[in-house]
């Protein structure tokens, strides 16, 4: 006796078919999973044949079961072929009609009682059972955990069926229940959830050139740093940056909402991300947690997870050097490649970093208000920490004072995030016009917005005629700057010419940009 179903598994936040064939022989007792299964695939055996047994489905166990995962060349991970690994055996004996079972993509983890458990990459899956229609006649859609329903109902074109038990499933195969498919309304989750941010500038008093700074940021995709005594507001500045951000579209929810559920980080009522996402990892998180990866599992890293967000590192001359060594290539490609033995992963980082770090160990170098207790060896030890290199792709470095008690006593608030958030919206929208259609030369990557341009276009849409090249130049001349620094001023003082609604880059423009560079130098060089 033979079956064939289908299900399909997730490598980096792309999905690929896996058929499942099972084949049943007589008076044989026995069982194989093959296939190159991992270990959560092999232990699923134990878990089918309990569900089995407290689901009440005949199946005489007393027979040699041999199930092949194909392709069998390509490793296969996760519980997620608990479903399809029952179906394909009770399909096998007859128990459920193995021509309706051809028409779904099965995914799903086992409990022992027959419950349907969530798993993993349930809308990367779904996407791909979209694909596979032109080729599938038959497919019409997926049968999957009721968590995950939400998830994979983004995909309209998809019948999606969110059960409970393996007995529910067994049911609806065969004609016995009628259960309704999922559909969801993104235009309703939009509506719901996007515009509101638990944080608001307006409650952020004095740090108004700190502020500025940010909307530059906000406004051209650019990573920033700040740099201040304990207490000035750094981390709480960082915190409300989202709430300028231009909101997601739909394509970018997408893609985010992809990396979270192959990352299992997805909340359950939660089918579609549609905030940027704002990761704040503690600094002793490993290179490999930062990054992604793992042996045979390979996993999205922070990085990844703030795609399309903010990645914030809170106190930078804390983390381990090779932890931040490591943003220095995705800062660049807005990707992250992991490579091991038996496959590559590429995985998505087009993310903005927000750093925040003290002056020195004591926190009070530079101030006017407490004199700073380490001595210049310890200054220098600990500047050090944060590289040349990996400050070069900083493209703003600002310093955050201490706020004045006549600000923090003043009854007004601050401008509120949605006014920031306008201009940024208006900056971006002129970015989006001037770039559309356009890529990075010997790469897929779009260019959305000033941060992305990569080095060959940088002149092209950064023209600051004779008098700002000039300036430029002395400013190069003056502050050692290197080539990669020039290409950031230049990217900014495009970004701050869009904010203020100007088609040129004039020499105001640029002096704002090039004041943006000088904390490295006065910092790292005392």
């Amino acid at each position: 006796m033979f079956s064939r179903c289908y299900t399909a598994t997730t490598q980096g936040i792309e999905a690929y078919t896996v058929e499942i064939e099972t084949h049943i022989e007589a008076h044989v007792p026995g069982f194989a999973i093959v296939g190159l299964p991992d270990s959560a695939v092999r232990e699923s055996k134990e878990r089918v044949i309990s569900a089995m047994k407290n689901s009440a489905l005949p199946f005489d166990m007393n027979r040699r079961i041999t199930i092949n995962l194909a392709p069998a060349d390509i490793r296969k991970e996760g519980s997620a072929f608990d479903l399809p690994i029952a179906m394909g055996m009770l399909a096998a004996a007859n128990v459920v009609d193995p021509e309706k079972l051809n028409e779904y993509i099965l995914l799903g983890e086992l409990a022992l009682d027959g419950t349907l458990r969530p798993v993993r990459g349930a809308l990367n899956v779904a996407l791909h059972a979209k694909k596979m229609k032109a080729k599938m006649p038959k497919l019409k859609g997926m049968i999957l955990p009721q968590e995950n329903a939400g998830e994979a109902g983004l995909v309209n074109e998809l019948e999606v069926y969110g059960l409970h038990t393996l007995r529910d499933t067994v049911d609806f195969l065969n004609g016995l229940s009628f259960p309704e498919a999922t559909h969801v309304d993104i235009e309703e989750i939009f509506r719901k959830d996007q515009g509101h941010s638990l944080f608001d500038f307006e409650e952020v008093k004095g740090q108004e050139a700190v502020k500025r700074a940010l909307e530059v940021a906000a406004a051209g995709g650019h990573n920033i740093i700040m740099v201040g005594a304990p207490g000035s507001g750094k981390s709480m500045l960082a915190k409300r940056f989202p709430s300028i951000l231009p909101p997601l579209g739909f394509d970018e929810a997408l893609e985010t909402t992809k990396i979270h559920s192959v990352a299992g980080t997805l909340p359950p009522s939660t089918p579609l991300l549609t905030t940027r996402p704002f990761r704040s990892p503690h600094h002793t998180i490993s290179d490999a947690a930062l990054v992604g990866g793992g042996m045979a599992n390979i996993r999205p890293g922070e990085i990844s997870l703030a795609h399309h967000g903010v990645l914030f590192l809170d106190e930078l001359p804390e983390f381990q050097r090779n932890v931040l060594e490591v943003l220095r290539q995705p800062l660049e490609d807005g990707a992250i490649t992991i490579s091991r033995t038996r496959m590559t992963v590429e995985y998505p980082a087009n993310f903005m970093l927000i750093c925040a770090m003290n002056p020195c160990p004591c926190g009070n170098f530079g101030s006017a208000i407490h004199a700073c207790t380490c001595g210049e060896g310890a200054i220098q030890r600990y500047m050090s920490k944060v590289s040349g290199p990996l400050l070069d792709r900083i493209d703003i470095h600002v310093e955050v004072p201490s706020v004045k008690i006549e600000e923090l006593g003043k009854k007004s608030s601050g401008e509120p995030s949605n006014k920031i958030r306008d201009r940024v919206i208006v900056a971006r929208d002129k970015q989006q016009a001037r770039y559309k259609g356009l890529a990075a030369p010997g790469s897929r990557r779009g260019i959305f917005k000033n941060a992305d341009l990569p080095p060959k276009m940088v002149q092209e849409f950064c023209e600051i005629g004779e008098e700002g090249r000039n300036l430029l130049k002395m400013a190069m001349s003056r502050m050692g700057y290197s080539a990669r620094a020039y290409d950031r001023i230049l990217k900014v003082s495009r970004t701050i010419a869009d904010l203020a609604g100007a088609e040129d880059i004039t020499p105001a423009h640029l002096s704002e940009a090039i004041q943006y560079r000088s904390l490295d130098r006065q910092f790292w060089n005392a």
